[in-house]
């Protein structure tokens, strides 16, 4: 075939490349439901037929006028079967994270005008009903699961007859690479959710430049895990990757399944955000707390031998030994976790502790991190799989193929194909990001060696103390993480004479400390008004303090009762805290801080 230039390319690339027999594939009812890519091609094909019977098309390819998709599932074959069908018409999707909320929902399909709705579960259903009838546009609603009273996606489904295929086909080949391929609304963690229109050139670009530089080869015999939510721009634009290496894309079942998935399916890659290696990390040093005699001795040697890990410097032929017995005695068990077979891991969405990436790759579970923004569509930087590509600690070296500068204050900014066509039906926003064609990220970063991109802040969350001196609040907080006692934590200090924080301890951790130490445990408000436990976490954050520079150091704090959630609000969907939210929610908190 020609080179690929749509998305959809992937099915026919794939066909006379590396046909398969599990393209996709899935939990159902108990067991692995594999999808080829004969039947995927045929169903994507059958499907665009049914909802070009329904009217739907891109009209004159126009952003406006490309009718409008909405998609709320949680990771699934389907999933990518109807990306790819509403994009054979020219139609554009519009997905939704399952966890937000009725409000935010109803603000985006009433924003895009979405004319027809896909959703997997019965909740999800019933949820799409009640939005139904706050949006005019919405003509139906289909289900991926089979539901009493609802119809079904298959009834979409067409006869591919010769005829129907060349009218289908004919559809497709004029829909170019400039045209909308999809609108990712970003809730961010400020404000309302804006439209990111990302084209089939953008995306596919994106592809192409991280398959070269990771660099992703084809490989047919590479099984991936996916788990992390396909209406994200990073799990989507890998998920391409995936199709257009042959790899086998395999669905978890929820977050709550991904252990026992990965010994199931035992992956050679796949993606994740820093939240979930942070829940990984802390599940393994709770495992080695528990731990009695030489076995406890053991594990926290060999985690502390993993944190020293430097891939760029040799640190001597006794390091390597004691390394190599830790491996094989420790490391191995988590390798066997993740179903021993795990080649690489990406992660990406958020900065990742320092110290997860040097004792997992010491570890032998090489973890690389890169970044970017939905905007970008979205990987303007990786580390990769190269002699002298990856530095731990930063977000690798960028794309080859994408323009890039750091303005006077360190923000970081692009230019190339990646970059969106804009925000839908905000030029003012586009102008504000976009200017003279460089998109400005509003991250704040450098390079090091000319060569390696570390991202330092968010420029929208610096903040001045009343003294005129500027803190980077997300360095600190990554930082404080790195205590298993510490769960979650947010600096402040706007505008203050001193920098605070409000901490989320980690409450397993604390539980079995306060245990120890005959403390009560019966809620989390009991512990955290304990003094003996409120002069631990003063110790454990004046332990920290040495490392920033004075203004940045923490001189008072309030521990707080609950674990932040996406549920309870200050949460992204992809598990980001908002800062506004936060500092908003816990107000009466950081008033006794300065009180």
């Amino acid at each position: 075939m020609t080179k690929p230039e749509r998305l959809f390319d992937c099915i026919a690339y794939q066909l006379e490349k590396f046909p398969k027999p599990d393209m996709l594939a899935a939990k159902e009812k108990g067991s692995w439901r594999k999808y080829s890519t004969n039947e995927v091609s045929e169903t994507v094909d059958r499907l665009a037929l049914g909802l070009a019977a329904l009217g739907i098309s891109g009209n004159d390819l126009t952003v406006e006028n490309q009718d409008k998709i909405g998609l709320i599932s949680f990771n699934r074959a389907e999933w990518l079967i109807t990306d790819m069908a509403v994009q054979k018409l020219g139609a554009v999707l519009v997905p939704i994270y399952p966890t937000s909320s009725n409000q935010e929902i109803e603000f985006i399909f009433n924003d895009a005008k979405v004319k027809y709705v896909f959703v997997g579960t019965l909740a999800l259903y019933e949820k799409a009903l009640e939005i139904k009838t706050h949006v005019p546009s919405i003509q139906h609603i289909y289900t991926y699961d089979e539901i009493s009273g609802a119809d079904h996606w298959s009834a979409l489904m067409q006869p591919l007859t010769p005829s129907k295929k060349q009218e289908l086909e004919s559809i497709a080949g004029k829909i170019l690479p400039e045209h909308l391929a999809t609108l990712i609304y970003t809730s961010g963690t400020t404000g309302t959710p804006k439209g990111v229109m990302l084209t089939h050139k953008n995306i596919l670009s994106n592809v192409m430049l991280s398959k070269q530089a990771f660099p992703f080869e084809a490989r047919p015999d590479f099984k991936v895990l996916s788990f992390l939510p396909l209406n994200h721009i990073f799990e989507k634009m890998v998920s391409y990757i995936y199709l257009f290496s042959g790899n086998s894309i395999y669905y978890a079942e929820s977050f709550d399944t991904i252990g026992a998935n990965l010994l199931e399916v035992k992956p050679d890659l796949f993606t994740t955000v820093p939240r979930l290696l942070e829940k990984i990390f802390e599940k393994i040093m709770s495992t080695g707390a528990a731990l009695k005699g030489i076995k406890r001795v053991l594990f926290f040697w060999a985690v502390n031998l993993g944190k020293r890990y430097d891939n760029n410097t040799r640190q001597g032929i006794w390091y390597s030994m004691q390394l190599s017995l830790a491996n094989k005695i420790i490391f191995s068990k988590w390798r066997q976790a993740l179903g021993n077979n795990v080649k690489y891991i990406i992660t990406g969405g958020a900065a990742c502790q320092e110290r997860l990436l040097r004792i997992f790759n010491s570890a032998g579970i090489p973890l690389y991190e890169g970044y970017g923004p939905t905007e970008h569509s979205p990987v303007i930087a990786v580390n990769r799989r190269g002699p002298g590509l990856n530095r731990l600690g930063t977000v690798g070296p960028i794309l080859d193929g994408i323009e890039f500068k750091l303005e006077a204050d360190g923000e970081i900014c692009v230019k190339g194909p990646c970059v969106m066509k804009g925000y839908f039906k905000r030029p003012d926003l586009t102008a504000e990001a976009i200017i003279d064609g460089w998109l400005h990220t509003g991250d704040i970063g450098r390079l090091e060696d000319g060569k390696f991109l570390r991202i330092t802040d968010r420029k929208k969350e610096l903040f001045k103390t009343s003294g005129g001196k500027y803190v980077a609040p997300s360095a600190i907080e990554n930082k404080l993480k790195e205590s298993r006692f510490i769960e979650q934590v947010v600096v402040v200090g706007a505008e203050m004479k001193f920098v605070g924080a409000l901490i989320v301890p980690a409450f397993g951790p604390l539980t079995e400390w306060c245990k120890q130490h005959e403390y009560d445990t019966s809620s989390h408000q009991a512990m955290i008004q304990n003094p003996q436990v409120i002069e631990f976490y003063k110790s454990l954050v004046n332990d920290f303090n040495p490392q920033f520079n004075h203004v940045e150091q923490i001189k008072k704090f309030q521990l707080l009762p609950e674990v932040w959630s996406v549920e309870t609000g200050e949460l992204t969907p992809k598990l980001n805290f908002k800062r506004k939210v936060v500092l908003e929610k816990y107000k009466s908190y950081i008033d006794k801080i300065y009180g």
